[in-house]
């Protein structure tokens, strides 16, 4: 008689084999195949922004309350990517692992950083102008439009340093949220260990560059688009946000890349390398 699968988590040494392997796998997709994937990741993720966005929406509720809701239902974006299967570029840090133990060498991992972010981008960018035409920013009165131009106007407002090391403490969320799914045994063990991390990062405002790549085209499109009636009902106008440029999504985007590499890759990555996977001589083990 031969015992059945085991339903119990994978301990942290086998999380990080498991991780090695993943990363070899993920940098050996051919191009095409990586391109879909990432856009899909991009949608995905605006997804997650969209809902966010809708439930921060009118206020009512105390600040802390209302960020932590936006936090849960932000993390629909990378249980989207984990369940249904996507390439996230902040998630794909974590390559570095499979790199680090020279299973992937410095060019695949860049060719796999290069064409996720560029598939990313498209599809963060694609959701927010689906969003847009579909004409969903002008509910309640136009308050999710309000909220969504609110948004990406304290994005663009950053300066460099806050928004690198925002960028490093958001990823090392996201990141070990993805670490922590390689435990999982089932569906449900992964969107139960992926909530708490994005709820975190959310919650205290840190900055995901994908998200990022949606929040802001978001807010541009409204600001360039949106008719009369809708700055009307939000008893706003275009006016009232200067920073909401495409320069300044240019200037959000560099120092929050830097950062969510920085926090996923050193911080997660390179760090679980060291404790479980680093090469050690006979006295050391």
């Amino acid at each position: 008689m031969t015992d059945g699968p085991s339903l119990d988590a994978l301990l942290p040494l086998d999380m990080a084999h498991k991780a090695e392997t993943i990363g070899v796998k993920k940098a050996a997709i051919d191009g095409l195949s990586m391109f879909a994937l990432a856009v899909l990741a991009g949608a995905f993720i605006g997804m997650g922004a969209l809902f966010a966005t809708t439930t921060w929406a009118g206020g009512g509720l105390p600040f802390g309350v209302s960020r932590l809701l936006g936090g849960v239902v932000f993390s629909l974006g990378l249980i989207l990517v984990v369940i249904a299967g996507a390439e996230l570029f902040t998630g794909n840090n974590l390559i570095v692992m499979a790199w680090a133990a020279k299973q992937v060498s410095s060019k695949r991992l860049l060719r796999n950083w290069v064409i996720v972010y560029a598939g990313n981008f498209v599809g963060s960018i694609a959701t927010a102008a689906l969003v847009v035409l579909s004409g969903q920013y002008q509910l309640g009165g136009g308050v999710v439009g309000a909220k969504a131009l609110a948004i990406a106007e304290a994005k663009c407002q950053l300066d460099f340093v806050p928004a690198l090391f925002l960028g490093v403490l958001c990823n090392a969320l996201v990141c070990l949220a993805v670490w922590l799914s390689f435990s999982a045994r089932s569906a449900t063990d992964k969107v139960l260990v992926i909530v708490p991390p994005i709820a975190a990062f959310v919650a205290a405002g840190f900055e995901h560059c994908v998200a990022n790549m949606y929040f802001i085209p978001m807010g541009l499109f409204i600001k360039q688009f949106a008719p009369d009636v809708f700055w009307s009902a939000a008893n706003t106008s275009p006016d009232a946000f200067p920073a909401l440029t495409w320069a300044g999504l240019g200037r959000n985007l560099l120092p929050v890349t830097l950062g969510n590499i920085l926090g996923g890759s050193v911080l997660v990555g390179v760090v679980y390398w060291f404790i479980y996977l680093r090469p050690r001589k006979k006295a050391d083990v």
